[in-house]
């Protein structure tokens, strides 16, 4: 299982909001080239980033940062958040970005997101932001009523590489994943799933353990990186990365 740290990018600084609130932002770093570095020293074996404020705005509004993040870190970097063209998708991947991540565009063009597939297989993902099992978009500001796991089916069928899967209520929150609707949505695809949204201890990373068999392949840890309740080589140890058995558990990064 990969334990990857996010990186949310809202006006060229990091941050984590509350339940995907805006107006409840908290920034905890000024900087995102030293905060990738940062986690990658620890051993993060890729990491997630987000730019909230293409999310929001509907346009890649941090390309060029992200362009060079991506080239300060050696682990591969993901990217999300606004990213609603396949220009967009041709303009990340172009920087050596590792895999786009897509939510509004999944459910409003399909047809384009398969095409998409088409062009560069096993690297784009979508991002299935929920809430109550309701698919949210457009940086979450939207709220649709359209089942995370239906859309999911039909977009596996399209050739979709894998998920994210975002309990918007539990973001933030630091009150543990959504298990239940993590087991439904990993049960009900072939696809590997990402969970994120509310880990807020290694007893919380620990409990995705059991649903590897369902295709749970993988946490994002936010705020409690940076509240410092989960540290991420300890986190590493614990999923079993044998690279950090014996490394210094320091590693809490501090704004």
């Amino acid at each position: 299982m990969e334990v990857i740290p996010a990186i949310d990018i809202l006006d060229g600084q990091c941050v984590r909001l509350f339940q995907g609130d805006y107006q409840r932002s908290e920034i905890v770093g000024d900087d995102p080239i030293v905060m990738a570095r940062h986690w990658a020293d620890s051993g993060a074996p890729r990491l997630h980033v987000v730019d909230l404020s293409g999310a929001r705005d509907g346009q890649l509004a941090h390309l060029e940062l992200i362009a060079t993040l991506v080239r300060a870190v050696a682990c591969p970097v993901q990217v999300g958040g606004g990213i609603r063209t396949l220009d967009h998708m041709d303009a990340l991947l172009a920087q050596g970005v590792d895999r786009v991540i897509v939510g509004t565009l999944a459910l409003e063009d399909p047809d384009l997101v398969a095409t998409a597939c088409a062009r560069y297989p096993g690297r784009i993902w979508v991002a299935l932001d929920s809430r109550g099992g309701k698919l949210a978009t457009h940086g979450w500001l939207a709220q649709s009523e359209i089942d995370a796991l239906t859309v999911a089916q039909r977009l596996e069928e399209r050739g979709v590489a894998g998920f994210i899967y975002t309990d918007i209520l539990q973001d933030g929150t630091l009150l543990g994943p959504n298990v239940p609707e993590l087991r439904r949505v990993s049960d009900g695809l072939t696809r590997p799933v990402l969970a994120s949204g509310g880990m807020g201890s290694l007893a919380d990373l620990l409990r995705l353990l059991a649903l590897e068999s369902s295709g749970v392949r993988g946490a994002i840890l936010g705020q409690a990186l940076y509240k410092g309740t989960i540290q991420l080589k300890e986190a590493l140890r614990a999923v079993g990365n044998p690279r950090w058995q014996d490394v210094p558990l320091q590693d809490t990064y501090y704004c």
